[in-house]
């Protein structure tokens, strides 16, 4: 009987004691959270992929930029290949339109300037002209010299030219004479044995290799090496 009248009170003991328990345990718990220190920030994740383009409409490309400053210039290129030769231009209209007065004129003008060259640079023998550069140069300049004036170095058929030669270069001077092809046998620059010559005495004697002919002052022939250097003189048709 006793055992059944103290059974409430028993179980409000066992109730009062859990529940301080309990209140206890949370007062902890709420303690910690509100009191405790802040945690330290973790590393940073790793970057992730880049995502696919956007489905939307692409926007209109901007103005071009300004210009900018000119580069410097670079170095010239190889020379191109030379290429095919041209047609031939066609004649002037002038050509066949002068009047006759206009053409006569034009000729005797050009035969005072003629007159006037022989008088004062050069000698006309026949229809040959002579001049003189007055520049004394190996023989292969003076053939250069010669080529490049529509002439060539002065060769005497006969002692009229010779002389002629012998006035307009007043000093040693090439004749276009050789024998670089034959030794012994000097012929004039297209290949035509000579018909005239007027060689000093015991000339040529060839002393030293000499393949090319000068002029004396005196007007006579010696044989020379083609390598030092005389007066060049060209003729020209008259």
């Amino acid at each position: 009987m006793f055992l059944f009248s103290s059974l409430p009170l028993l179980l409000l003991s066992v109730m009062t004691a859990c529940c301080s328990e309990n209140c206890e345990e949370v007062q902890k718990t709420c303690h910690m959270i509100t009191c405790g220190s802040p945690g330290i920030n973790g590393l940073p994740g790793a970057k992730g992929e880049k995502g696919e383009p956007g489905q939307g409409l692409r926007g209109l490309q901007g103005p071009p930029g300004k210009l900018g400053p000119a580069g410097n210039p670079g170095p010239p290129g190889v020379p191109g290949v030379m290429g095919p030769k041209g047609d031939p231009g066609e004649n002037s209209h002038y050509d066949g339109d002068l009047p006759a007065s206009e053409t006569e004129a034009l000729r005797s003008e050009l035969d005072r300037i003629k007159q006037w060259l022989i008088f004062s640079l050069g000698k006309k023998v026949g229809k040959k002209l002579f001049f003189t550069s007055g520049e004394k140069m190996p023989f292969e300049r003076v053939k250069a010299v010669c080529a490049q004036y529509r002439g060539s170095v002065a060769t005497p058929r006969n002692a009229e030219e010779n002389t002629a030669i012998q006035n307009v270069a007043k000093d040693e001077a090439f004749l276009g004479i050789t024998d670089e092809e034959t030794e012994g046998q000097f012929v004039d620059l297209t290949g035509r044995h000579l018909t005239y010559s007027n060689w000093s005495n015991d000339e040529p004697n060839n002393a030293g290799n000499e393949d090319c002919v000068m002029l004396l002052s005196d007007g006579k022939w010696n044989d020379i090496s083609c390598s030092v250097s005389h007066l060049a003189v060209c003729e020209f048709p008259a």
